[in-house]
């Protein structure tokens, strides 16, 4: 493929780093390009939440003959990660990185989704003016906003462009997004202190513990932020999911029901999952030659995704129940932090060598049954590897997809934001995953890390879960086909986008 000409900033307030960074304006790569319709995305910080989204640009692209461009929020973390995948995308797809936002005001213990939430809302005007200049320029058709991001549908009506949003993980969390007011509205208490379970339409129960992250301290601001993020969904012209029908039936038919007045229309587009090489790190080939030399079906592969992080105890616990095991596993390890579970979230890795926090001797004594990679290893390529038959993982959403499409049953170990909500989903509603237990000291001990593991290679329940899982995997390819019911829906959504000055927006506000 091509690299991607990614731009200078649109605003004024560019930095000389950004344009130094600029190979081609957006402006010289839209010219000639005129008779596309374009759509603007904008992702709110994180790798997880970009990487579904530059799927999503690559199939309008080459499926539905739009063009693309990524406006970028600054929280200030790195962007070297961001700019890398966006450089390998196709011609037809342009990029602009804001400038970076302030957040010395804020406590250092704030929440993830409140950073993130102020990523976008100080980014407004500089938004603004990007897409003033994108119109003027060229017929913007749609502004496509994550689940963080309808505080910018005020700046989509200004400039007569459809808002829409593309909720990059579960429908569950979707159906949670419309039914948290109303709860808010009729219990008083702390979710977690809740003794009856929440009951989402077309879901499986879940415990009020489990709901996600920041709605766990109504005194937060990070839950009067999403509180508010869910009454604005409505605003939305419409509201695309990276999951599929046969994936969640219950949920989607639920949120699809003809009775949603005043509800946006909802469209299942995925699974969305990236695919082929993602490096040419020297990791990636030491991952893969070191996994065909395993038998098929045999290697339990451990990661805990770009953000994940244990404590040192927990990871002393992982460490020894690995070994206990006795079953052979790739380990992608991060050194510890015992603050925060999503403390290299935003791209902040620290300096020192992860394999120096393993228990003494362990390395040598998992020689040749196990792989331990530090920080990183090629997940796509190794959950399609013939050798893998099981992923120990947090939950995040790209990681259950790509576990879905290469039909890899699951331990679900969720740590962060809306993971134990799809550790519900996965375990107790699809019976594709064993959920670990947690102490009271807050660890999953090793003994039962060593059955989980052998659990999911041997007996009646690890063939069960093996079982549905590849019913999963021929349902998404299903759905991914050329008449299969996420395709047909994607086309739904860019029919609309590209006739848009006759849709009919009678529910829009």
């Amino acid at each position: 493929m091509s690299s991607c000409y990614h731009s200078k900033s649109l605003t004024k307030q560019s930095s000389p780093l950004e344009s130094q960074f600029t190979e081609k304006t957006t402006m010289d790569k839209i010219q000639g390009q005129e008779a596309s319709p374009q759509v603007v995305i904008v992702p709110s910080p994180g790798m997880g939440h970009l990487i579904p989204f530059v799927e999503l640009a690559k199939k309008l692209v080459h499926q539905h003959n739009f063009s693309v461009t990524f406006i970028i929020p600054n929280d200030g973390s790195p962007m070297k990660p961001h700019r890398q995948l966006l450089q390998a995308l196709p011609k037809g797809v342009s990029s602009v990185f804001l400038p970076p936002v302030n957040f010395d005001d804020l406590p250092p213990d704030v929440l993830m989704e409140t950073r993130i939430t102020l990523s976008l809302t100080r980014s407004l005007d500089a938004l603004r003016d990007s897409l003033k200049t994108l119109t003027d320029s060229t017929k913007v058709v749609a502004l496509v906003v994550d689940f963080f991001g309808p505080f910018a549908f005020e700046i989509a009506k200004e400039f007569d462009v459809l808002p829409f949003v593309f909720f990059p993980t579960s429908a569950m969390l979707l159906s949670l997004s419309f039914h948290l007011p109303r709860l808010d509205e009729t219990y008083s208490g702390e979710y977690k202190d809740m003794t009856e379970p929440v009951r989402l339409p077309g879901c499986v129960p879940v415990q009020g513990r489990d709901l996600v992250d920041p709605v766990q301290d109504k005194k937060d601001d990070a839950y009067k932020w999403i509180l508010h993020l869910c009454k604005l969904y409505n605003s939305a012209a419409g509201i695309m999911i990276n999951s599929f029908i046969d994936l969640e039936p219950g949920a989607f038919k639920a949120l699809m029901e003809e009775n949603n007045i005043g509800k946006p229309p909802v469209y299942p587009v995925g699974p969305l999952t990236q695919i082929g090489s993602t490096s040419g790190d020297v990791g990636e080939s030491e991952c893969l030659n070191w996994l065909d030399k395993q038998p098929k079906g045999s290697v339990l592969f451990v990661s805990f995704g770009s953000g994940g992080t244990l404590s040192h105890a927990q990871l002393n616990e992982l460490s020894l129940g690995l070994e206990m095991s006795r079953q052979r596993f790739l380990w992608v390890v991060r050194s510890p932090h015992d603050e925060a579970t999503n403390a290299t979230y935003f791209g902040i890795r620290s300096s020192d060598d992860p394999l120096a926090f393993l228990p003494e001797g362990f390395l040598d004594r998992t020689k040749g049954v196990g792989l331990v990679v530090p920080s990183w290893a090629p997940q796509i390529q190794v959950l399609s590897h013939s050798s893998t038959g099981g992923f120990l993982t947090h939950c995040g959403w790209n990681s259950i997809l790509e576990s879905i499409v290469n039909g890899v049953p699951l331990i679900a170990w969720p740590l962060y934001a809306e993971q134990r909500m799809n550790s519900v989903l996965l375990a107790d509603g699809l019976k594709v995953a064993l959920r670990v237990k947690v102490n009271e000291n807050g660890l999953v001990m090793k003994e039962d890390i060593a059955n989980y593991a052998r659990s999911i290679f041997e007996g009646e329940e690890g063939k069960s879960i093996k079982s549905k899982m590849n019913e999963l995997k021929s349902a998404a390819t299903r759905a991914l086909s050329e008449d299969g019911s996420s395709t047909k829906s994607l086309a739904e959504v860019a029919r609309i986008w590209k006739d848009h000055k006759n849709y009919a927006t009678s529910h829009l506000p």
